[in-house]
């Protein structure tokens, strides 16, 4: 079971964000900027292009409201997407408030937000849903 699965559980706390029977959304908690959120599926498959056709398709109409929130809530030029994959071996999408390509750079240093500002992030986006 990987991490993400765990948080879908409830078993591991998260900042959700959206969920609906296929998908899942919820704060990085180490972000690239605050704001920064991961759209997962909720089966578990390892690499993004494995996923089955109908998930790809669903998971960018479920992720586009979140990215437009992303957008209004914090300061930024758009809403950046992402696909990596390396730091868990489950299918997902980084969605990033971002000002230019720099902002995806997941070589750079991530920030360390505190709870209170992690709440305030998932607030900012959640009232804007």
């Amino acid at each position: 079971m990987t991490i993400f699965s765990r948080i879908i559980s409830g078993e591991i706390p998260s900042y959700k964000i959206a969920e609906n029977d296929r998908f899942f959304a919820f704060l990085d908690i180490f972000p690239l900027r605050e704001g920064h959120t991961l759209v997962i599926p909720k089966i578990e498959v390892d690499k993004f292009f494995d996923v089955p056709d109908d998930y790809l398709a669903e998971m960018l109409l479920f992720a586009k409201p979140i990215a437009h929130a992303i957008e209004r809530a914090f300061d930024c030029n758009r809403c950046g997407l992402s696909v990596v994959g390396l730091e868990v071996p489950h299918a997902h999408l980084h969605l990033v408030p971002i000002d230019s390509s720099d902002d995806l750079n997941f070589t750079r240093h991530k920030l360390k937000l505190s709870p209170e500002q992690l709440k305030a992030a998932q607030g900012k986006i959640l009232d804007l849903l």
